[in-house]
């Protein structure tokens, strides 16, 4: 399981450098500065949490139920978080904003700070 951690983190950090050089470039043709500065916010945590997935997976033994929780609350977080502000400036951007995204990004952000509560459990375990 511990490959797992780092070969999740390597995949979203890969595609993090690929949203930030089509944001920087492709999409800063069809972006207003708000829509331009949110799609960098995405980018930007999913890339933070790509690097802890990576951090934590290289420090792990064996894995726990809470470091299992602790992996999927991440995953899905960054899921949540990022790919709904990318759909969120995208759909904005060609005028058919997709309302139901808006509630998606604070829950991808609870499943976030969830995982930064339990790498702070695991440590103190």
């Amino acid at each position: 399981m511990t490959n797992i951690f780092i070969t999740t983190g390597a995949v979203f950090g890969a595609l993090g450098i690929i949203f930030g050089a089509f944001g920087a470039h492709a999409l800063k043709k069809i972006f207003n500065n708000e829509q331009l500065k949110n799609f960098e916010t995405g980018v930007k945590y999913q890339m933070y949490h790509a690097i802890l997935l990576i951090i934590v997976g290289f420090n792990l033994n064996y894995i726990t139920k809470l470091q299992t929780l602790l992996y999927y609350s991440l995953t899905l977080g960054i899921v949540l978080f990022s790919f709904s502000i990318y759909a969120l400036c995208i759909s904005s951007a060609w005028n058919k904003k997709v309302k139901i995204l808006g509630p998606i990004t604070p829950i991808g952000g609870l499943m976030l700070l969830t995982a930064w509560v339990l790498l702070i459990l695991n440590s103190i375990n």
